[in-house]
C-alpha cells in the first residue's frame, strides 16, 4: 500500500468565515504529486516540487530516485543526513534555476551512501546564465555545485555535471569516499567561465577518483589539505592542472601527505603538474606522486612548484616544506610561449625529491625565460 503523505502536507481549514474575509493564503504545493512512486522504502520524486518533497521525506527512503527534477534558483538540493545505506539515483536532466547567491546547488552528506547516474542523466547548473570572466570573487554571485560534507565509506558513481557556474565537487570532512567516472563538461564556459574547479578538496582522509573526465577553466583538481588521495585515468582539458594546494589557506589545515595522480592525460591546461603554498604559511606537503602523466598544448608551464602564492611573485617564504616529491614518467610539451619546468621553493624547504623520465618539450627553459628558478632540491634539473 502507498502511503499517504499527510505528514508531509499542512492543510488549511477556516472554521467560521467573517462577513469580510481577508484573502485566503495560497495553498502550499501539494508535495503527493511530487512523488510518482513509493514501495519498499524506494521513492521517485519528478518536476518542479520534487526537490522539496525529497528536502522533506528524505530518511524514509532507502533509496531515492531523483527523475528529471527542476530546482528553482536560490534553493539547494538538500541529502545532508541522509540514512545509513542510503542510494541516490539520478535519472533525466536535473536542472537548477538561476539566482545569485553563494549555494550550493546540491549536498550531500551521510555514511554508506551510494549516489550514482543513470545512463543519459546529468545535472545542469545553467552556467551561461553567471559567466561574466570575472570568476567566483567578483562580478556576479555564483553558486557552488556539488557539495559532499562529512561524506564516510561511500560512493559517487557516474555523476555528470554540466555548466557548473563555479567551483563542481566541493569535497569538505570526508572518509574513504570512491568517485567512478564522473564527467564535469563546462566546455561552453570557455570563453568567460572562471574558477570552475573540478575537485576541490579540503579536510580529507582516504579519497578515490578514477576515470573522470574534465572540461573547465579552473584546476581539475585542488588538494587543499587532506591524506590517501588517489586521483587516476583521468582526463582534463583546458582548466588549471593537477594542483597540491592552496596550501596554507586560512579555512584548511596546512598538510597535505600520501597523493597520488598516475595514468591521467593532460591536455591544453594552463599548467599540468603544479605545488603551490600561501606566503608566509606553516605546513607540510609530504610524499606525493605523479606518475605516467602525459600533457599537451599547456600555455603557462609544464611543471610549476611555487612558493610564492597570495604573495610576491618571486619570492618564496620558508614555512611550509615540501618532501618527498616523486615524478615518474611525465612526458609531452606545452606552446612555445610556456615553460617547461619552474621551481620556486623557499630556502631548505624543498628536499628529497626524485624525478625520473621527465621530458617536457616545446616550450622555454626557465632560465632563458624572465623566470629564474630558486632553491632546487639536489638532483633536480629546472
Amino acid at each position: 500500500m502507498l502511503q499517504r503523505l499527510s505528514t508531509l502536507i499542512g492543510t488549511f481549514a477556516v472554521a467560521n468565515v467573517l462577513a469580510n474575509p481577508a484573502p485566503a493564503p495560497a495553498a502550499a504545493p501539494d508535495l503527493r504529486d511530487a512523488i510518482i512512486k513509493r514501495a519498499n522504502d524506494s521513492c521517485t520524486f519528478s518536476g518542479t516540487d520534487g526537490w522539496l518533497a525529497v528536502n522533506v521525506s528524505k530518511t524514509a527512503c532507502s533509496t531515492i530516485v531523483l527523475s528529471a527534477l527542476t530546482v528553482p534558483g536560490g534553493k539547494t538540493l538538500n541529502l545532508e543526513g541522509l540514512n545509513n545505506g542510503t542510494t541516490v539515483i539520478f535519472q533525466g536532466n536535473t536542472t537548477f534555476g538561476y539566482s545569485e547567491w553563494a549555494g550550493p546547488l546540491f549536498s550531500v552528506s551521510g555514511n554508506n551512501i551510494i549516489v550514482k547516474g543513470d545512463p543519459g542523466s546529468s545535472l545542469d547548473g545553467k552556467g551561461a546564465l553567471y559567466w561574466d570572466g570575472k570568476g567566483g570573487s567578483r562580478g556576479k554571485i555564483k553558486p557552488k555545485f556539488f557539495r559532499a560534507n562529512n561524506l564516510t565509506d561511500s560512493i559517487l558513481d557516474s555523476i555528470t555535471i554540466t555548466n557548473a557556474p563555479k567551483n563542481c565537487f566541493s569535497l569538505n570532512f570526508i572518509s574513504n569516499l570512491t568517485i567512478i567516472n564522473p564527467t564535469i563538461d563546462d566546455r561552453a564556459g570557455d570563453a568567460l567561465g572562471k574558477n570552475t574547479d573540478g575537485f576541490n578538496i579540503n579536510n580529507a582522509n582516504g579519497i578515490l577518483i578514477t576515470g573522470a573526465k574534465v572540461w573547465n577553466q579552473d584546476d581539475c583538481v585542488a588538494i587543499n589539505s587532506g591524506s590517501n588521495i588517489v586521483f587516476e585515468n583521468g582526463f582534463c582539458s583546458g582548466g588549471h592542472g593537477l594542483s597540491i594546494g592552496s596550501v596554507g589557506l586560512e579555512e584548511n589545515p596546512p598538510f597535505v601527505s600520501n597523493v597520488t595522480f598516475q595514468d591521467s592525460i593532460m591536455e591544453k591546461s594552463q599548467q599540468s603538474i603544479r605545488i603551490k603554498t600561501v606566503t608566509d604559511a606553516v605546513g607540510a606537503v609530504d610524499n606525493i606522486l605523479y606518475k605516467n602523466i602525459t600533457m599537451s598544448g599547456g600555455d603557462r608551464y609544464g611543471i610549476i612548484v611555487m612558493q610564492s602564492y597570495n604573495g610576491v611573485d618571486g619570492e618564496p617564504t620558508n614555512g611550509v616544506s615540501i618532501t618527498n616529491f616523486v615524478l615518474q614518467n611525465i612526458t609531452g610539451s606545452v606552446l612555445p610561449e610556456a615553460v617547461n619546468v619552474y621551481i620556486e621553493c623557499g630556502l631548505g624547504t624543498c628536499r628529497d625529491w626524485s624525478w625520473e623520465g621527465v621530458s617536457i618539450t616545446g616550450g622555454q627553459s626557465a632560465e632563458n625565460s624572465t623566470l629564474h628558478c630558486q632553491n632546487v632540491p639536489e638532483g633536480i634539473s629546472c
